[in-house]
């Protein structure tokens, strides 16, 4: 009992002092913001500019310090955005105020974009594969398939990532479905929890994911943002089929890498496990046979994965739309797969609502030249313009890789910093609008790379909090991982991404 009142009063301390610690990061939030609009508003920048960056800085430390939670951070900021523009000079005419309602439309214009309605709808199929269990069907089948030689579990949960990377549009879901099944699978083994294999294994789940994100556009969130961006500054889209063509490839390639890596630095304990095979097959035999709705998830799973990958080619329906067909199909009572209540409890709608305000606090960063004047006051002083495309995406990758390291969610750092890449290649001369577009893509595949901590990435931390592995663990399947990311990055620009017409 004595030893229980410790623990828990241990406990209770330690949540006293981080909500001590988030408080001070909040004040230090509002500190930052108020210094900056004290400040003398730049040459070559609106004062709404001037404004809307000193709201940038106050999100990106309540991004990076975490002091509230996503949602309500969007609150703050979409609130922000719209008091201090409101009260500030028009773009149009600045001998005019704004005006709260103008403002307002400004700061809630994410919620109406059409990579924000696709995020919410993407979101939908996630949660329809965890209520009907099909993500976990699909992760039982594949590893039933793959022997009990332990380089083969491994090959199995590799593409366990890959195949439910195209039908699961949720890296957290993905690592989610797979985390249990891992964690039986090494408690059957009779190994401890924080063994070599679990580590191996959990490790790879976590990387994989990341590495899919860049794959399949449907596979994050992250992505969305970009088109999103990309849509809006060259009025230009990227179709599903399309994005597959470019990223697919060096998707495969970090792959086959993968495994490699993962086994040179985390080998396993031994190289068979007994009655493997077995024990996942029991697992998947406890599930039974395919219910009705898990047959008709899968149906309409696979004509949805059709319809995007011939976006384009054989008709003219766009993801998004498709997507919300789905969605529809999937709630409508006798041919859908779950009612709105059981979506409703398996939907993170603080990631929508965390999407949206930064998709529209990167389209304001955008109307009011801040990004612009932002990507001058970053690469102008190392010359970027006078560069080849191969150095300024080299350049660039790396800056991305630096303020990665702050960020927890992938989505926040491409509301960020994806606005600062199109303004960067909106300055640039003598190149066409596929080639710019292309060097804000990659920028976007870099945004995803969550290979180094565990706070990096979501579905980090899913496999983190497991407790099968340490942070020195992932680090060292992290480091060698994001080196070969960005040559592999480096050789695709200078080789395939040419040859497909992506720059």
């Amino acid at each position: 009992m004595d030893s229980h009142k410790k623990s828990s009063t241990k406990s209770e301390s330690a949540d006293k002092k981080k909500q001590k610690l988030k408080a001070i990061f909040l004040l230090v939030a509002f500190l930052a913001l108020i210094v900056i609009l004290m400040l003398p508003t730049p040459e070559g920048l609106s004062v709404a500019g001037h404004r809307t960056l000193a709201v940038l800085a106050f999100a990106v430390i309540l991004w990076v310090t975490e002091a509230v939670s996503y949602p309500v951070s969007a609150a703050l900021i979409t609130v922000l955005l719209t008091l201090l523009l409101g009260f500030g000079p028009s773009l149009e005419d600045p001998t005019q105020i704004m005006g709260t309602k103008t403002a307002l439309t400004m700061s809630l214009s994410g919620f109406s974009n059409s990579a924000a309605i696709l995020v919410a709808a993407a979101l939908f199929l996630a949660a329809a594969m965890q209520a009907t269990k099909l993500d976990k069907r699909i992760a039982l089948t594949i590893l039933s398939k793959v022997g009990s030689q332990t380089k083969s579990i491994l090959i199995g949960a590799i593409l366990v990532g890959v195949v439910l990377a195209f039908f699961v549009p949720s890296t957290t879901a993905r690592v989610g479905a797979i985390v249990p099944i891992i964690l039986g699978m090494v408690a059957a083994f009779g190994l401890e929890k924080n063994s070599r294999l679990a580590a191996l294994l959990m490790i790879t789940s976590a990387q994989i994911g990341s590495i899919w994100n860049i794959g399949v556009k449907t596979a994050a969130a992250q992505n969305m943002v970009a088109i999103g961006f990309i849509e809006e500054a060259f009025g230009k889209s990227v179709t599903w089929g399309q994005w597959f063509l470019y990223a697919a490839p060096w998707s495969i390639a970090m792959s086959v890498l993968l495994y490699f890596v993962m086994l040179k630095v985390i080998p396993p304990e031994m190289d068979s496990i007994p009655n493997g095979n077995e024990m996942v097959r029991k697992q998947l035999d406890e599930l039974g046979k395919m219910t009705k709705p898990q047959i008709r998830l899968t149906i309409i799973s696979v004509t949805l994965l059709f319809l995007w990958a011939t976006e384009g080619t054989l008709h003219d329906i766009d993801t998004t739309t498709s997507t919300l067909l789905a969605v529809a199909i999937m709630l409508t009572p006798k041919i859908g797969v779950f009612s709105w209540k059981e979506a409703e409890s398996n939907i993170p709608w603080g990631t929508i609502i965390l999407f949206a305000a930064g998709i529209s606090l990167g389209t304001v960063l955008l109307k009011t030249q801040a990004a612009n004047w932002m990507s001058s006051a970053m690469f102008s002083s190392i010359g970027i313009s006078t560069l080849s495309v191969l150095g300024i995406i080299a350049a660039v990758a790396a800056f991305n890789f630096l303020i990665h390291l702050g960020f927890a969610s992938a989505t926040s750092l491409a509301s960020a910093f994806i606005p600062v890449v199109i303004s960067l290649t909106q300055g640039l001369e003598g190149y066409s609008v596929a080639t710019l577009i292309g060097i804000v893509l990659i920028q976007q595949f870099v945004v995803s790379f969550g290979f180094l901590l565990p706070v990096n990435a979501p579905q980090n931390m899913v496999a983190y909090g497991t407790g099968a592995f340490t942070t020195k663990d992932f680090l060292k399947s992290g480091v060698p991982l994001t080196i070969i990311g960005y040559l592999l990055i480096l050789l695709f620009a200078a080789t395939y991404w040419k040859w497909v017409g992506l720059l």
